[in-house]
């Protein structure tokens, strides 16, 4: 009994996909291990590494499943290959969460995705007699409506298990306040609105980290993804003194005049986020400022590739684009993108190590979500990463973006490519070259 009394506190974090790119429940499970002071076993498929403060965190242990890959079977039968990929994590799931780690006294369970993670952490809950939790990031129905529409029978059965189970929980949290009355209202489920908040990684970068950051992602930033652009133009020989955005002059170092303002976007890569509205306003973008200076088509190009690399600076900054993730979409639009004819814009998609991603928003000047959400009802994670490093954000409009992006506070809506552009010559309109301007920012 002295034993059991004295025994720490344990939490199991559930999560059917990559850990690493997963942020919401690694914050969870360094909240749960430095503020609740428990022990904390995360079960979750392996991919990318999660953050370093989490990994060298004694009290987290993380164990690593292997994600179940049924190319061959989905070729003869998407719906068979479906079921079967369900049966096969359920059992996988019921292996590590009985024998794997430790009796905890509560599972906190990501949803989506909700089948079979909800039916199988309910199952070993009651088998070992632990509370069991469901963060609410979405409805996994909404999201399977999104590729097989949502009059399918597949998604009719995956709504009514998501709803089931869901019910079954001993408690809920839901990230907005319109799905905590979408869960209350339709679902009979009372849950309690935990707004997200970036941790203390998330911060603006100072020169220095802003320095050794481009200095590693050299290659990466320099290299264009097509013919030749209005960064890759820039530099021509490894220089560790010089990256896209500083300059290190007698041990000391300070940002470029003429250097590009930096806009990033994270996604991963999926049919709720629309990224042709990005470059179409890319697009306008360099379209609008070459009429606003007066150029047509006809002016040499090559003079303005000349400019840039004498350090020549413009009434309105070039555009660096970084669009961070992993997906199935990525190839499409990186082709899309080899095919602009941009001479003030530049993209370039990467993955980045997760300390560096917060580097990389912390040296940005604007962030942009193209995030609109299959329910309408859960809002993106990397805008809150984004107030976290002091950015202002231009994001995408719809239902409940408004409990996060304040317009004209924190950042700015947007419907149509045209309202993008519109916003990203309003930023960018400062007096000096290279620096977005700081119209939207404010308390958070």
């Amino acid at each position: 009994m002295a034993e059991e009394a004295g025994r720490r506190k344990r939490a199991a974090v559930v999560v059917l996909g990559d850990i690493g790119r997963s942020p919401r429940m690694q914050y969870h499970s360094l909240s749960l291990a430095n503020q609740a002071g428990m022990e904390v076993d995360i079960v979750a498929n392996g991919g990318s590494d999660p953050h370093l403060s989490l990994r060298e965190n004694p009290s987290i242990h993380v164990h690593e499943m292997k994600s179940v890959q049924l190319s061959g079977i989905s070729k003869i039968s998407g719906a068979l290959a479906l079921l079967l990929k369900a049966v096969i994590q359920f059992i996988m799931l019921i292996w590590f969460l009985c024998f794997k780690i430790p009796r905890p006294d509560v599972f906190v369970v990501q949803n989506p995705p909700s089948v079979p993670t909800l039916a199988a952490v309910k199952l070993v809950s009651w088998l070992r007699g632990s509370k069991f939790i469901v963060d609410w990031h979405n409805f996994g129905y909404t999201l399977l409506g999104l590729s097989h529409g949502r009059s399918h029978i597949i998604v009719k059965i995956y709504f009514w298990i998501e709803k089931h189970f869901g019910r079954m929980a001993d408690g809920a949290f839901c990230v907005t306040k319109a799905m905590q009355h979408e869960l209350a209202q339709n679902w009979g489920i009372k849950a309690t609105v935990l707004y997200d908040h970036s941790p203390e990684f998330f911060h603006p970068a100072s020169l220095t980290e802003k320095h050794e950051l481009f200095c590693r992602l050299g290659n990466s930033i320099c290299s264009a993804m097509g013919s030749v652009d209005c960064i890759s133009v820039e530099k021509e020989v490894e220089d560790k003194n010089t990256t896209v955005l500083t300059s290190k002059i007698d041990g000391g170092i300070s940002l470029k005049p003429n250097r590009p303002a930096l806009v990033v976007s994270s996604t991963s890569w999926t049919p709720d986020e629309d990224f042709s509205i990005l470059l179409e306003a890319a697009l306008m973008y360099d379209r609008r400022v070459a009429a606003i200076l007066g150029e047509d088509d006809s002016m040499d190009e090559g003079q303005l590739w000349i400019d840039i690399k004498n350090g020549k600076q413009f009434d309105y900054p070039r555009l660096l684009f970084v669009i961070t993730g992993k997906g199935p979409d990525r190839k499409k639009y990186e082709e899309r993108i080899k095919k602009l004819n941009l001479r003030r814009v530049a993209f370039r998609t990467m993955w980045l190590a997760s300390e560096d991603y917060p580097l990389l928003l912390g040296s940005a000047d604007l962030g942009v979500s193209l995030h609109t959400s299959s329910s309408g009802l859960d809002l993106p994670m990397k805008v809150v990463d984004m107030f976290g490093c002091g950015l202002p954000v231009c994001a995408a409009s719809f239902s409940c973006i408004e409990e996060l992006v304040k317009v004209n506070r924190n950042g700015l809506l947007f419907s149509t490519s045209s309202e993008l552009a519109d916003e990203l010559l309003l930023l960018s309109s400062s007096d000096e070259a290279g620096v977005v301007s700081d119209t939207c920012v404010d308390d958070q």
